[in-house]
């Protein structure tokens, strides 16, 4: 089985986004984990093993920003990924601004 984790960078002050809300969901729309970002902007398995298939990882990016009096463009940043057949881990990190964001598949 697969596991999962995500980082997220705040790219402004270059500093991780610690207290970030992250819900995992299968493309249902089903909840499957949860969790808020460590003091690195870290959320380590979010959910017990994961079986191959497509996931969306939904980042509360404008709760975030609001906590800290910053405006920000995006409600939401929803990554949708694919895990395919096989082991290994998945690392989708994010790296956001107000007005931008990136991801990519992490190691």
């Amino acid at each position: 089985m697969n596991s999962l984790s995500t980082h997220v960078l705040d790219a402004t002050s270059g500093s991780p986004a610690a207290g970030m809300r992250i819900t995992l969901s299968d493309t249902d729309g089903t909840s499957l984990g949860a969790g808020v970002t460590d003091r690195d902007g870290r959320l380590r398995d979010i959910t017990g093993p994961l079986p191959e298939g497509v996931y969306r990882l939904v980042f509360a990016t404008a709760e975030w920003f609001a906590s800290r009096a910053i405006e920000s463009f995006y409600p939401e940043v929803t990554v949708t990924f694919r895990i395919p057949p096989g082991d290994g881990h998945f690392h989708v990190p994010l790296l956001l601004s107000p007005y931008a964001y990136s991801t990519y598949r992490g190691s």
